[in-house]
This record gives C-alpha cells, sequence and structure tokens, in this order.
C-alpha cells in the first residue's frame, strides 16, 4: 500500500506545477496586453475620435430651365463629364428670335426718333432767334415812324400798321419760345444714349437677348450628370427639374460623432478618411470645417418629441463637416452617399468649436449668365450706336445677327 502511495505523489506534483506555470502564463499575456493597452490610449486612443458613421455628401445642381419652351436638343446624359459652360439642353428659339428682331428694330426707331427730337430742337432754337430779330426789326419800324409822325410824313394809319406788325412779331416770339420749351422738355439734360425711350428700347432688347440666350440650357459647373429626366419634344416651364451635375471635385464627408464625443472636436483638426469602396488602401487627409447646428433627429421630417414620461434615451449624433484635399479627389473619386471611416486628432484643441466670423466670400458661383448680359449690352450699344450718328452697322454686329438667325448646331441626342 505504501510504494502505491508513492508512486502517485509525483505525478500530482508535476500536474501542479504545469497548471501554474500555465496560468502564470496567462496572466502575464494579460498583463503585458493591459500595459501596452495602456501605454497605447495614453499615447495614441486618447488623441483620438473614431466613427464608422460617416457619408460622403456633396453638391446636388439641379438644371432647370428660366424661360419655357420645347425640348429639341439633349447634350448630356447620366454618366455623363460636362464642363462648365457647356450646352446641356436646348429649347426651341424661334419665337424668342422673333421677339429679339421686333425688339432691336423697335430700338433702332426709338433711337432714331429721338435723334430727330434733338435736331428739332435745334431747328426750334433758330425760329426763336428768327422770331426775335422780326421782333427787333418792327421796334425799330414803329420808332422810326413814331419819329416822322411829328411832321405829318407818316400817316395814322401807317402807324397802326406798324405797332400791329410788332404786336404780331411779339405774339410769334411767344409761341416760337413755348414750343422751344415744349421741345426742350423732351430732350433737356439727356443725350440719345440715356434719353428715357432709348433706355426703355434697350430694356426691351436686353429682355428679349436674355431670353433668347436662355434657350440654351448651360452648365453652371462642370461634373457628372446623373437623375436626367427630360426627354425630346417634352414641353417645359421655368424650374422643371431636367438633371442634375454633381461636382465630384467639390465633395465633402459628413462624419456623424456621438454626442459625448463631440466636446473634444474642434474646427481645423486633422481627419483620417477611409471609403467602404477602396478599403483602408487608400487614405485620405481631411480637415474638420465645422459642425452642424444640431443633431440628426432634430431636422428630420418627423422630429421626436420626448415629453412624455414613457421615453428611452437614445445617444443622438451630430453631422462633422469634413474637407478632403481635391488633389486626392481627383486621384480617388468618391460618389455621394458612399460610406466612410473617419478618425479626428484631438491632440490640438485650440480651434473654435463654432464658425466666429461670416465668410467675406460667396461659398459657390458661377460666371456661366456673366456673359450673356454683357453681349447684350454690346448689342444695344451697337444699334444705337448705329442709328444715332447714321453710321453702317460693324462687321462684328452684322455676324452676330447673322448666326443668331442662322440654325443652331444640332447637339449630340441622346
Amino acid at each position: 500500500m505504501s510504494e502505491v502511495t508513492s508512486e502517485v505523489k509525483p505525478n500530482n506534483n508535476n500536474n501542479n506545477g504545469r497548471r501554474r506555470k500555465l496560468v502564470g502564463g496567462v496572466l502575464a499575456v494579460f498583463i503585458v496586453a493591459g500595459i501596452g493597452y495602456g501605454a497605447w490610449w495614453l499615447l495614441v486612443g486618447s488623441h483620438r475620435e473614431f466613427t464608422d458613421n460617416a457619408y460622403v455628401d456633396g453638391n446636388v445642381v439641379q438644371i432647370t430651365p428660366q424661360v419655357a419652351g420645347t425640348i429639341v436638343a439633349i447634350g448630356a446624359d447620366n454618366t455623363d463629364t460636362v464642363k462648365v459652360g457647356q450646352v446641356l439642353v436646348q429649347l426651341d428659339a424661334a419665337d424668342a428670335q422673333v421677339a429679339l428682331d421686333e425688339a432691336e428694330a423697335q430700338l433702332a426707331k426709338t433711337v432714331r426718333q429721338v435723334r430727330n427730337l434733338f435736331a428739332t430742337s435745334s431747328q426750334l432754337q433758330a425760329s426763336v432767334q428768327q422770331r426775335e430779330t422780326d421782333v427787333a426789326r418792327a421796334k425799330q419800324d414803329l420808332e422810326r415812324r413814331e419819329r416822322l409822325s411829328a411832321s405829318g410824313a407818316v400817316s395814322g394809319e401807317e402807324m397802326n400798321h406798324a405797332r400791329d406788325a410788332l404786336a404780331a412779331a411779339q405774339a410769334a416770339l411767344s409761341a416760337a419760345k413755348e414750343q422751344a420749351a415744349a421741345n426742350r422738355a423732351l430732350v433737356d439734360q439727356t443725350t440719345i444714349e440715356n434719353h428715357p425711350d432709348v433706355r426703355n428700347a434697350a430694356a426691351k432688347v436686353r429682355e428679349a437677348y436674355l431670353a433668347l440666350s436662355r434657350t440654351r440650357v448651360l452648365a453652371p459647373v462642370s461634373g457628372v450628370v446623373s437623375k436626367r429626366s427630360v426627354q425630346l419634344g417634352q414641353r417645359v416651364n421655368p424650374g422643371t427639374p431636367l438633371m442634375a451635375v454633381i461636382p465630384l471635385e467639390q465633395v465633402w464627408v459628413n462624419a456623424n460623432f456621438k454626442e459625448a464625443q463631440l466636446a473634444n472636436i474642434h474646427i481645423g483638426q486633422p481627419v483620417k478618411l477611409t471609403a467602404d469602396l477602396y478599403g483602408g488602401k487608400v487614405e485620405y487627409d481631411g480637415k474638420v470645417v465645422g459642425l452642424d447646428a444640431g443633431t440628426g433627429s432634430a431636422f428630420s421630417m418627423l422630429p421626436a418629441q420626448n415629453a412624455t414620461g414613457n421615453w428611452i434615451k437614445i445617444v443622438q449624433r451630430v453631422p462633422v463637416r469634413v474637407a478632403i484635399e481635391r488633389d486626392q479627389l481627383q486621384k480617388n473619386p468618391l460618389r455621394i452617399g458612399l460610406s466612410m471611416e473617419a478618425t479626428v486628432d484631438i491632440s490640438d484643441r485650440s480651434g473654435p468649436v463654432l464658425a466666429t466670423a461670416p465668410r467675406q466670400s460667396p461659398a459657390y458661383s458661377t460666371p456661366v449668365f456673366d456673359s450673356d448680359r454683357r453681349d447684350a449690352d454690346a448689342t444695344i450699344r451697337e444699334i444705337v450706336r448705329t442709328n444715332a450718328s447714321g453710321m453702317v452697322p460693324s462687321t462684328e454686329h452684322l455676324a452676330a445677327r447673322n448666326a443668331r438667325a442662322a440654325t443652331r448646331p444640332a447637339l449630340a441626342v441622346r
């Protein structure tokens, strides 16, 4: 019996020793992992805020006509890339061309009428001077006859005729002055170019010119066409959505952080972004440019109402706008709505939480429509110059008129 007991004890001692070593090894691993995690948190983790609730957002520029018309050509389709100023849709321009021709003819007629007013004013002023000469001559005749009447050389009847001639000359002078004043009131303090009648006719030309130019619906920005709904032959009114142009080089990321994370996020902090589209192999450099004014639920169509006693607290999220470097977007383009992951470096918390000053320049603008106003003004100046001085229209003006009257180039019909 003693021999069996002596054989079992060494085995139990060996098992206990291995167990203690295993437990010690596991504890050592946990201790090392805890120390490593603590070091990582102190050096890295406490300086980061992460969210995977982030999405690409951007401008969806709606393309709408400014005038009513019938679609005769479509210059772009979904997924096409367009440049700023490119013709996207062409409306039937026949009626607008007729209206412009009528307005230009009326402006030319008005300029000639005003030109005639200025000429008549000079003529009436000369008539006043002539009547003044007649009055002076009648006065001299009357005075001469009055000197001779004392000697009896002039009869009383002749004296009466002289007085009547002076009165008639004075009446004619008064009428000429009134007529000259009435005409001068129409042209006083003006020139042909800024005469009210000319300016009114010029406004009609400008209106007709803009209506004609707006039959070409232009792309206000460069981007990719999406949501095309317009069809050939369709009759559209101002404001009807035709398609959308999305400038993909101007997209940004809305990162939705929990409310407990917002205390550490400030404007200007750098952000590292990754997209599910490319995975971790493509990393974008971003920057916090602003925090939204409310949570997503506050701006929803049906905001939550928690005034009742039965409610469950839900952690809210606030969109944080993150700008992305444009050169990185050109190299690896994104699409609106794609999922992103955002990691904000919160080491520097000196930036503001909210923007402190308004913008000094427009956030977005387009120069596409400026040329229409300039061209309209140039056309008006040419018409006024030609009809005010009797000059022959310039070659450039005639070429512009012929180009507008000619059939516009056909667009690529999709």
